[in-house]
């Protein structure tokens, strides 16, 4: 059964009626949805729209329906943006499938996650009662901090209605440099300066191409008047570097945004790890011919791989002692390698989803 609920109301009768059930969004993060089975299945696509906005005060409350898009073109006439850079926007993500998957793209580097901007929530539990988190201003109440726990959560405590963000004001240009090294062992020292260096740095990222060669990509925002000269710093660390402005600047990072480097019909894999752990990662990578971009300064690792190579890189995270997500790719297993934090999970779960009501990933 497929339930189209364009009310929270009309989502609290479907999981109170359902026995179980899996929520989604637009789809476009095939990789995270796990085999529904038996499960009643709530399109939340209809619960949509932005309710309230105030550019003042720098935040917005929106259904959990809501394209990223949309909200991005309305904070863009105010000069505003979601600073923790949502992947897919273009292919239609909502702000319920972003704050359920966690994901954040290479903008996050300078300002944080999802999880930062995060300011409320509303949800319905495995009871249909619906449960408020949080608040709508940047100071709010003190307690239990559950807007940030449904961050990533994957539906398994319940479905996504309602959320506040906070925003902050779009920099006024943009500037891109990238250096090329012949290896990932020629670039991690530079990347490593940028990581520690006191500079203002919107997105650092280390790409290796199917070639072997590592390109590194450091992108600055703010007024376009000293660009220039903050470039030129960064440049000395880098050893010299090519630099990018304007549209093709911005073409670069929305194809970055929109994940367009992944091979069409391969998986991709988010992995959460430390910059000290990336070449160990890499070196363990290589032989699945997967292509590697580590974002965040080497925080985060997207690994795009071939459907047939899949079973290696879960091996290689579990050697690791690494947790993948599986964003991109076929429906079924989502998560890979090494899972910690199940016992605070299960805690939750019988909390908030007493009767087992969500698919459990």
């Amino acid at each position: 059964m497929v339930f189209q609920p364009t009310t929270i109301d009309e989502v609290q009768q479907a999981v109170a009626q359902s026995a179980r059930v899996v929520a989604r969004g637009a789809g476009t993060k095939p990789g995270l949805r796990a085999v529904a089975g038996d499960a009643a299945e709530l399109d939340l696509s209809g619960l949509s729209g932005v309710l309230e906005y105030e550019p003042g005060e720098f935040t917005f409350t929106a259904l959990a329906g809501t394209p990223v898009a949309t909200v991005a073109s309305l904070l863009a006439e105010h000069g505003q943006y979601l600073p923790f850079d949502p992947p897919l926007v273009e292919r239609g993500a909502t702000l319920g499938g972003t704050v359920a998957a966690g994901l954040s793209g290479s903008g996050r580097y300078r300002f944080g996650g999802v999880r930062d901007f995060i300011l409320g929530v509303r949800f319905i539990d495995g009871t249909g009662a619906l449960v408020r988190g949080g608040g709508k201003v940047v100071k709010n109440a003190a307690g239990f901090d559950l807007p940030k726990l449904m961050v990533g959560s994957l539906g398994q405590y319940g479905v996504l209605a309602e959320f506040s963000f906070k925003v902050f004001p779009r920099p006024e240009a943009y500037l891109s440099l990238c250096a090329v090294f012949p290896n990932l062992a020629a670039a991690l020292p530079p990347m490593q300066s940028v990581y520690t260096a006191p500079l203002d740095v919107d997105a650092l990222d280390l790409e290796i191409g199917a070639d072997g060669k590592a390109r590194l990509w450091v992108r600055l925002g703010g007024i376009s008047s000293v660009l220039a000269a903050r470039a030129e710093r960064i440049g000395k660390l880098l050893g010299g570097a090519e630099v990018l402005a304007g549209p093709d600047e911005g073409a670069l990072w929305r194809d970055v945004r929109e994940l367009r480097w992944v091979p069409a019909g391969w998986a991709l894999i988010k992995v959460p790890l430390s910059p000290g752990r990336v070449a160990s990662l890499d070196a363990a990578l290589a032989a699945s011919s997967a292509l590697r971009r580590y974002s965040a300064g080497g925080n985060v690792a997207w690994v795009a791989v071939a459907p047939e190579q899949r079973a290696n890189v879960e091996t290689a995270l579990a050697a690791q002692g690494l947790a993948g997500l599986v964003v991109l790719g076929p429906p079924g297993r989502p998560l890979l390698g090494q899972r910690s934090g199940e016992s605070f999970a299960r805690r939750v779960k019988a909390a908030l989803d007493p009767e087992g009501r969500f698919i459990t990933i």
